[in-house]
Formats: C-alpha cells, sequence, structure tokens
C-alpha cells in the first residue's frame, strides 16, 4: 500500500553569524576559489553567447558577474532575486526577453552553487561537490538534479564549460528551449543533444500517450487511474492540456532518454530530482548518486550493495555518529531523533554538531539516501524471487531507516519510510516514524493525516 505520494523540491536555510547587510547575509560569503573561478569562467561564456546569437541581454546580468568578480556575495543574491522575478520560469515570474535567454542559465549555474554557501557550514557543500567530482569518470555524462546536485558539481569541475573533467547536465531543465540552445552551444561539438525537433517530438508524444490515459480514466471510472498523481491532463475546447511539474518532469525523461540513447560510447550518473521511470532499471548506487548502466540491470548484485551499505556506514559516521546499524530497532532511531534533533541535546552525542545543527546539510544527504533507498523499493516491486524480494527490502529499509535519522524533518524522508514499513507490514514501526517526524513539526496536516491513516489501518486489522 502506498499512502502518499511527495515530490518536494529541496529546502534550504539559515546561515553563518558573521556581520550581515541588509539582504540578510554577509557581504561576503566563506566560499572556495572554486567559486571565483565559476564566476569569471561563466561570465566569460556568457558574453561570448550573448555575441554569437546577437542577444539582447539585461544590463542586470552583466552587474550580476561584475558583483561577484569583486566579491560581494549579498549584491549577487539581492540582483539574482531581482532577475529571478523576470526569467519567466518560476511561479509569479513575468517574461522579460532580455534575462530569459539560453545566458540565464550561465547565470543560474553561478547561482545554484553560490546559494548552498548561504545555508550553513562550508564544509558540507564543499564536501558534497568534491566527492561528485571525484567520483564520476572523465568524459562522462552527469545529470545533476536538485539545486546543490547541478551547482556544486559545476562549481567543482576543473573547467564545467569544457567539460573537464565530465558533461554536466541537468534532466530538470531539458523541456526548456532555452536550456537546449544553451547545451548545443557549450557542448553540441562533443556530445549529441536533442534538437528543437527532438524536443517538439517528445512533447507530442507525451501528450499522445497522456491523452491516452486520460480517455482510460474517463471510460473505465472503475478501475485504477492512469494519470498520475500530481499530473495535470485537461481537454480544453477540444485540446489536450498539460500542465504541472508531473508532466514537465515526462518530458524531461523523454528527452534524457535521447540523450543517453545518442551517447553510445558515453558513460553516465545521476543525481536523482524526481525519478525517471525508464531509468530504473538501469540504475546502480555510485556513492552520492548513480550509474546508469548501459543495458538493463537484472538484479542489483550484493557487491554492488555491499560497497554502496559501506560508504554510506562512513558518511553516516562522520554526520551523526556510526551508531546506526541494519539492526537498530526503530524505536532507538526515533529516540535519537527526539534527542537530538527535538531536545537538542548533544551530550553523548558522537557525529558532527555542525550537521545536525545545518538544515541545508541535512536535507540534502537525507535527500541522496533516499534516493537510493527509492531504488531498492521499486526493486523489492520488480524482483522475480522472494529471495531477491527480501533482500532489497532488506536494503531499503536500511537506506530509509538512515535518511531518516540524517533529516527527521523532512517530509520526503518521513512518507517514503512510512510506506515502505506499511508494505512491510510493520504498522507499529510505521507509526514510530510519523510520530517521531509529528513532535517536530507539530502542526504538520498532512502527517496529522498520515497518522490518522496509520491508526485507521491498524484499527481494521484482526484482533
Amino acid at each position: 500500500m502506498r499512502l502518499f505520494s511527495l515530490a518536494l523540491a529541496l529546502v534550504v536555510a539559515g546561515c553563518s553569524d558573521r556581520q550581515r547587510s541588509r539582504s540578510g547575509l554577509p557581504d561576503q560569503l566563506d566560499v572556495p576559489p572554486q567559486m571565483d573561478s565559476l564566476i569569471v569562467q561563466n561570465e566569460k561564456h556568457a558574453r561570448a553567447l550573448a555575441k554569437q546569437l546577437d542577444l539582447k541581454v539585461a544590463e542586470e546580468i552583466w552587474n550580476y558577474f561584475r558583483a561577484g568578480r569583486s566579491g560581494n556575495h549579498s549584491a549577487m543574491v539581492r540582483i539574482f532575486q531581482a532577475l529571478r522575478g523576470r526569467a519567466g520560469q518560476y511561479d509569479g515570474s513575468t517574461n522579460d526577453p532580455a534575462v530569459g535567454t539560453p545566458v540565464w542559465q550561465l547565470v543560474l549555474e553561478v547561482q545554484l552553487a553560490l546559494e548552498s554557501y548561504t545555508n550553513g557550514v562550508p564544509k558540507w557543500p564543499t564536501a558534497f561537490g568534491t566527492e561528485i567530482v571525484k567520483s564520476v569518470p572523465r568524459g562522462s555524462i552527469y545529470f545533476g538534479g536538485t539545486d546543490p546536485g547541478r551547482g556544486l558539481p559545476t562549481a567543482f569541475s576543473k573547467s564545467h564549460t569544457e567539460a573537464d573533467p565530465f558533461f554536466t547536465l541537468t534532466q530538470n531543465s531539458l523541456a526548456d528551449g532555452h536550456y537546449l540552445e544553451y547545451l548545443r552551444y557549450l557542448y553540441g561539438g562533443k556530445i549529441q543533444i536533442p534538437t528543437a525537433d527532438d524536443s517538439q517530438h517528445c512533447f507530442q508524444a507525451y501528450l499522445t500517450e497522456a491523452q491516452k490515459r486520460l480517455q482510460h480514466d474517463r471510460d473505465f471510472p472503475d478501475e485504477p487511474r492512469q494519470i498520475r498523481p500530481g499530473e495535470s491532463v485537461e481537454v480544453v475546447n477540444n485540446h489536450v492540456q498539460v500542465s504541472g511539474q508531473v508532466s514537465v518532469m515526462a518530458i524531461n525523461a523523454l528527452l534524457a532518454k535521447i540523450i543517453f540513447d545518442n551517447n553510445p560510447k558515453r558513460e553516465f550518473y545521476i543525481q536523482e530530482s524526481f525519478p525517471l521511470d525508464w531509468m530504473y532499471p538501469h540504475l546502480a548506487p555510485h556513492g552520492f548518486i548513480f550509474k546508469i548502466h548501459r543495458e538493463p540491470l537484472s538484479t542489483v548484485s550484493p557487491e554492488l550493495v555491499a560497497k554502496d551499505r559501506e560508504f554510506w556506514t562512513q558518511q553516516q559516521a562522520g554526520m551523526i555518529g556510526d551508531w546506526l546499524t541494519p539492526d537498530t530497532p526503530v524505536k532507538a532511531v526515533c529516540d535519537f531523533v527526539d534527542k537530538i534533533y527535538l531536545k537538542q541535546n548533544l551530550a553523548g552525542f558522537a557525529g558532527d554538531p555542525t550537521f545536525v545543527r545545518s538544515e541545508f546539510a541535512t536535507k540534502l544527504y537525507s535527500k541522496l539516501r533516499r534516493s537510493i533507498g527509492g531504488l531498492y523499493n521499486w526493486r523489492i516491486a520488480n524482483s522475480k524471487t522472494s529471495e531477491e524480494q527480501q533482500r532489497m527490502s532488506k536494503e531499503a529499509d536500511f537506506a530509509f531507516r538512515q535518511a531518516f535519522a540524517l533529516c527527521p524533518f523532512s517530509p520526503e524522508a518521513i512518507f517514503c519510510y512510512v510506506n515502505l514499513l506499511v508494505q512491510l507490514q510493520r504498522l507499529e514501526d510505521a507509526l514510530l516514524v510519523a510520530h517521531a517526524g509529528l513532535r517536530l513539526n507539530p502542526k504538520d496536516s498532512q502527517l496529522q493525516d498520515l497518522i490518522t491513516e496509520l491508526e485507521r489501518i491498524r484499527s481494521a486489522q484482526p484482533k
């Protein structure tokens, strides 16, 4: 049984205690030298791209880069926020043609990396960016999904624009024509990038498929719905219209598949934002991220699983201590959550206090571990033997348990783990997790509804 399906953007908050400007940030953030290089590099390519495409570019974009070269990070944040309202790709933003050009992507890449340093101790974004660059082989194609997953590897590459050491793309923006145009400018002579015709074909293919599913739901109302949760598909004046994040990501998935198919000699890696269904049979854990294998994997081998568990056990030790193992009871995890996160009692804590105090760090690393748990969970439903199901259930349980311990106030971590525990008929453990989450977020109506549903299921069970 799947109780809830959530797809949430990564939230980042908090910053250092140094003297702050009126923007709420210190004028100069504690950033690594790679940020300075990224600013210079991206401004250079922004000017070249504007010249090559004969673009009219808002003067504020050049002011953004000037502020960056002078080290005034708070000014960069202020300028970006003003530009963001004119970029046309955010809720409530207008579409200024001098902002919403392919050049915008070069601004966005800098900002996504910079924002990782406005939200806590520099150690954690630096560790993430460094590890990704170290783990992805030279010449590979890497899809970065979340904001840090795109921005930080971009910053920590020797030269993102020269694909040194690898090509960095984001699966989240492939349906954006300006983004594809930017990729063709940046990488078009080295890897195959979808054309405008490819993009239109993918949109039409999705529209046709969505229309069939919508018609099914209308013709067979008693059968399970084929329109996905969060997917907006409707007929207006005899025309099918789609909208919303789920629909956009479905189109992005088709375009990502074209890139995968058209670059057969490249290795592929991904940091997941939203699951792309076609990838799951190809995925295997690879440190913080996934490798996309060329051919579907019949199973995630015991060797890969052992390597994944060892990697995350080491990461966990440096964050919250090494106390959590596959045999640690759920109640012990919830007790840890109450002590460390609710009561903020660090007596005897063997991890890093800067980690548990950083909302950015806890949410980022929990998201990474939860994504790997999601792969194991997918394997449970698609295993061919009961032995394989049990093996994947054990790994999904441990991954989700770690994700919850790393960030117990993350709705993703809570709901994914509760869903798994219900599937495994461990209702009491599911209630422990849900109640622990509610103690941290007592006004969260979704958690309240979750507990109500769990209680209903428990009361309906045979005595």
